[in-house]
């Protein structure tokens, strides 16, 4: 046995559409987690009123930004003569990351014969509930705010068998989101878990002013 049998397996990253109707469609695990993973938050509130007592107030947790780049390859399901690999290549991946921003075929239908019939307040379609998954201690509902899917190489029948895809994702917080969702009770639980991390960061402070005393 080789030394890297005990390693610890990785946790991949994914992207995951909950939808009750079609609840196998909009399923990505990243096939090669990203290296690296750019997050904004921007605060909400704050004095821009001109009340000098409203400096400091917040109107809810801040927006946050995602911004990740996922590789999806072929290659090794190519080798090992996959044959869906090598019917479409890895168009099913990027169809279930499109599926995130599409409304149903069914919805669209049914809702343009309500317009033929004559009704004329007809509802947008809703997106499935998305969540970014990242770890245990993060699971986020998010909206997916961008897609660009760069498509780097094909196959002989021109199915793209390597890309890279560009993915922004905005995080939805229990300001965006109904207060019995399972989308808050889910941004509500990461809250709190990145509160009990930053009480945790007390203790390396305190070693960290400790050991800059003894110098």
């Amino acid at each position: 046995m080789t030394g890297l049998s005990s390693s610890p397996r990785l946790i991949k990253g994914a992207l995951i559409g909950v939808d009750l109707f079609n609840p196998l469609a909009s399923i990505v695990v990243f096939q090669y987690n990203p290296d690296t993973m750019t997050r904004r938050l921007e605060p909400r509130g704050g004095g821009g009123g001109g009340d000098k007592g409203e400096a400091f107030r917040l109107a809810g947790p801040p927006k946050e930004t995602i911004t990740v780049s996922v590789e999806i390859d072929a290659a090794d399901q190519l080798d090992q003569n996959n044959p869906l690999a090598i019917a479409t290549g890895i168009t099913p991946t990027l169809a279930a990351l499109e599926m995130l921003v599409y409304p149903k075929t069914a919805l669209v239908i049914a809702n343009a014969a309500l317009g033929a019939a004559g009704i004329i307040e007809i509802l947008p379609t809703d997106a499935p509930m998305t969540l970014f998954v990242w770890g245990p201690t993060r699971v986020l509902p998010v909206r997916v705010g961008g897609i660009t899917i760069t498509e780097e190489a094909y196959d002989t029948l021109l199915n793209p068998i390597r890309a890279k895809v560009e993915l922004t994702l905005n995080v939805l917080s229990y300001n965006d989101l109904s207060l019995g969702s399972a989308g808050n009770a889910l941004f509500m639980v990461h809250q709190v878990t990145k509160e009990v991390l930053a009480v945790t960061n007390i203790f390396a402070s305190i070693q960290n002013v400790g050991a800059g005393l003894k110098l």
